[in-house]
C-alpha cells in the first residue's frame, strides 16, 4: 500500500506541467520524511515475538567456519548475485523511467500509472505464488516469470514507434513476470539457510541472513547512481527543452534492451546456477532430518 501511495501519488507532487518542479520534490521529501518517522517507530513499538528459541548449550560456532561454508553455498552466491543484479535493473528503470516518461513521450503523468500497475501486478501475482510453487517449485516459477519480463522489454526494444498507452500496457505483462522473484526472492533464503546447514552442520539463520541482507546493502549503495550515470552517459542535457534525436533513442534503449537482458541473465542464473530445484528441496529435507538425528 506504500508503494502504491508513493508511485502514485509522488510523481503528481515533483511534476508541474511535465516540467520538475524544486517545491515539489521538497514537498515529497517533507511529506515522505514525515511518514517514515511515524512508521518505523511504530514497527518497533507494534511488534510482538511469539516464538521463543531454546538456549544453545552446544559449542558456539566459529567464525572462520562459518564463512568457509557461505563462499562453499552455490545457491547464496547464486541467489545473491541474481538479488543484486535484480536491484540493480530496478533502480535503472526507476531512474531512466522519470526521463523516458518526461522527454521522450513528454506524459509524466503517465509515471503515476505505471506505479499503480507495477504495484498490482504485484497484488495479482502474490495469490498465484503458493499454487505455482507448490506445483513447479520456487526456482521454476520464478525462472519463468523473469524469461517472461526479458521477452517483455526486449520486444519493446524493437517497437520504438509505439503510444505511451501500448508501452504501459506492454511493460505491464513484463511488471508481472518480475513480479514473481520480487516476491519470493526471501523465500529463496530460507532455502539457502537449509543449504547451509546441510554443507556445515550448523543451523545459523540469522548469520546467513545478515550476510545476504549486508550484501544487498551494499550492493544497492553501489547501484543507487547507475541511473544517472547511465543518463549522462547517452548525452543527456538537462539545460536543453528538447533532447536529441540520438539522447531519446539511448533513455528508450535503457528502458527496454538494458533490462531485458538484465532479466534474461537473471533467468540464465536462476536456470544454470541456482541447483536447489523442488526435488532437491524435497531430497534436501529429508537429508537434513537424518543429519539431525545423527547429531542427537
Amino acid at each position: 500500500m506504500a508503494s502504491l501511495i508513493i508511485s502514485a501519488e509522488g510523481h503528481l507532487l515533483i511534476f508541474v506541467d511535465n516540467k520538475a518542479s524544486a517545491n515539489g520534490f521538497l514537498m515529497a521529501a517533507v511529506i515522505f520524511g514525515i511518514l517514515s518517522f511515524v512508521c518505523c517507530p511504530a514497527c518497533y513499538k507494534l511488534s510482538t515475538e511469539r516464538i521463543v528459541l531454546e538456549e544453545n548449550k552446544g559449542s558456539n560456532a566459529k567464525l572462520g567456519h562459518t564463512i568457509k561454508g557461505l563462499l562453499k553455498n552455490k545457491p547464496l552466491i547464486s541467489i545473491l548475485g541474481a538479488s543484486l543484479i535484480f536491484m540493480i535493473s530496478t533502480m535503472l528503470i526507476g531512474s531512466v523511467n522519470v526521463f523516458l516518461f518526461k522527454d521522450y513521450f513528454t506524459n509524466t503523468a503517465a509515471l503515476s500509472i505505471v506505479g499503480i500497475i507495477q504495484t498490482v501486478a504485484v497484488f495479482i501475482a502474490i495469490p498465484l505464488v503458493k499454487p505455482l510453487v507448490n506445483k513447479f517449485g520456487k526456482k521454476e516459477t520464478t525462472s519463468i516469470g523473469m524469461l517472461l519480463a526479458a521477452a517483455v522489454y526486449i520486444l519493446l526494444f524493437f517497437l520504438p514507434n509505439i503510444s505511451t498507452t501500448q508501452y504501459i500496457a506492454l511493460s505491464a505483462i513484463g511488471m508481472f513476470g518480475y513480479a514473481f522473484f520480487n516476491t519470493m526472492i526471501w523465500a529463496f533464503v530460507t532455502d539457502v539457510i537449509d543449504y547451509h546447514e546441510f554443507l556445515t552442520g550448523l543451523r545459523e539463520d540469522g548469520t546467513v541472513y545478515s550476510f545476504y541482507s549486508f550484501a544487498r546493502k551494499v550492493g544497492q549503495a553501489i547501484a543507487g547512481g547507475i541511473g544517472g550515470f547511465a543518463i549522462t552517459a547517452i548525452g543527456y542535457n538537462s539545460a536543453r527543452e528538447v533532447q536529441t534525436g540520438g539522447t531519446l533513442e539511448g533513455i528508450y534503449t535503457l528502458a527496454t534492451i538494458v533490462p531485458g537482458a538484465i532479466y534474461l541473465l537473471i533467468f540464465f542464473i536462476l536456470v544454470f546456477l541456482y541447483p536447489l530445484t523442488k526435488q532437491r528441496m524435497k531430497q534436501l529435507t529429508i537429508d537434513l532430518i537424518e543429519q539431525r538425528k545423527l547429531q542427537k
